[in-house]
């Protein structure tokens, strides 16, 4: 028996986690992902920040899934009535797995906006080559802005403009200042040199998810670091040294990093499965409704909310990490291993760093702030992480005692990190 499961983010890792401890040994676990790790992808913020190595948030699934059959590649289609998956390999081969049993945890990518020149300007931030690009390019404008000796460019290269206020956009913001101030001392032709940070997102305030305070604790905590935080506002346009606000304003930037929200992978519109709203249509035990062989969870799947009858779950990696066990104790059952589950789940409270020694948690619909706030945020990643613990608590430590890495590594190129799509290529390196 095969059970092939494509995806290795939050959901896939967790359902070939529950699998192995199922069934070892009596049913071959197939992990289908373009990667050889899991990708924690909430500390993103503090890679592209200098503050944690990418090593640190990049766990191997080869390593931590001993049992796990790892076969690298994306997936490019699936034939449900022949129960064959077949992908690309890295290095273009086509290659194709039979299976008894398949579990679609293809996650999400980028959600783009019909918006003149985002596509072609704006950075994305989904995955370690994103945030590495993203780290070089905005060292590099600092550089140059150091080099500039026309005012009006180096304001322009010390401008940077972060699209939505949710957790990612948030946390990028708040971590920006820090990381430009470090630049920037670097270089005495900046002294004086104003570096801004913009904040923008159509909703009325920031972190709309969470309980109103954190949201003002947020927005106070932006604003203290210097961070212009314009809510009710976005880019109508984007262009390569500009963009223009809808609120008519012209913003001269090279930097526009785009965090508005996520959208399924674009696999799960090709597969032939009922969607809602771009995701698979699932019951309640993450099923495909006719199809007793196929399971769906995470960002991929409209799992029913129990808890709130008549919408799908949130697509935040808290479901999907409880979604993915549950869909490998599921598949384990249609093996005849233990017994199937319905999924429910309550929200335990949500964390987001804030840099320095700021963030905004609401353990168990607790709000917290300042330095409480931060140790449970830090606690709750190190506790969530499934592996790599003492180097990011390492990561953590060396960065309280010694100044961060503010050199360009020039390994990854723009058109490694497409925003389109949101599914980067394996970093290109430069010749």
């Amino acid at each position: 028996m095969r059970v092939v499961i494509v995806g290795g983010g939050f959901a896939g890792y967790h359902a070939a986690k529950e699998l192995l401890r199922t069934v070892r040994g009596e049913t071959e676990v197939v992990v289908v992902n373009p990667t050889d790790y899991f990708l924690y992808l909430p500390l993103l913020p503090e890679v592209a920040a200098g503050i944690l190595d990418p090593r640190s948030i990049t766990v191997s699934i080869p390593d931590t899934l001993p049992g796990v059959r790892l076969a690298l590649g994306t997936v490019t289609s699936v034939d449900l009535e022949g129960r064959v998956v077949r992908y690309t390999d890295p290095e273009d081969g086509e290659q194709e797995l039979s299976y008894d049993r398949l579990v679609l945890a293809a996650g999400s990518v980028n959600k783009l906006l019909p918006i003149p020149g985002v596509a072609e300007c704006a950075h994305g931030f989904r995955g370690v080559p994103e945030a590495l690009y993203l780290r070089d390019h905005i060292t590099r404008q600092i550089e140059l802005a150091a080099a500039a000796t026309d005012p009006a460019e180096r304001a322009a290269r010390c401008t940077f403009v972060v699209v939505g206020a949710g957790y990612t956009g948030t946390e990028v913001a708040a971590q920006g200042p820090g990381f430009t101030a470090a630049l920037a001392a670097r270089h005495p032709e900046l002294a004086g040199q104003p570096i801004r940070w913009l904040l923008l997102d159509v909703k009325k305030r920031v972190l709309p998810e969470l309980d109103a305070r954190l949201g003002r604790t947020a927005d106070r905590v932006l604003r203290e670091r210097g961070v212009e935080v314009l809510m009710g506002d976005s880019v109508e346009e984007a262009g390569a040294e500009s963009v223009k606000l809808t609120s008519g304003d012209h913003v001269p930037t090279r930097t526009l990093v785009w965090c508005v929200g996520v959208r399924p992978d674009p696999l799960v519109s090709d597969v032939g499965l009922e969607t809602d709203h771009g995701r698979i249509v699932v019951t309640a035990q993450l099923g495909v409704p006719g199809r007793p062989e196929v399971f769906a969870c995470g960002d991929a799947a409209a799992v029913p909310d129990l808890t709130n009858p008549g919408s799908p779950t949130a697509m935040t990696a808290q479901h999907a990490q409880r979604q993915g066990k549950l869909a490998g104790r599921n598949v384990a059952a249609s093996l005849g291993h233990g017994t199937p589950g319905t999924y429910r789940h309550h929200d335990l409270g949500f964390v987001v760093d804030l840099g320095g020694r700021r963030a905004a948690a609401n353990p168990l619909h607790i709000p917290l702030s300042g330095l409480p706030a931060k140790a449970v945020t830090r606690a709750y990643h190190l506790l969530a992480m499934p592996g790599n613990r003492m180097r990011t608590a390492a990561g953590w430590l060396l960065a309280l005692v010694t100044r961060r890495p503010t050199v360009q590594l020039g390994l990854v190129r723009g058109p490694s990190v497409p925003l389109d799509t949101g599914s980067p290529e394996l970093p290109h390196l430069r010749h």
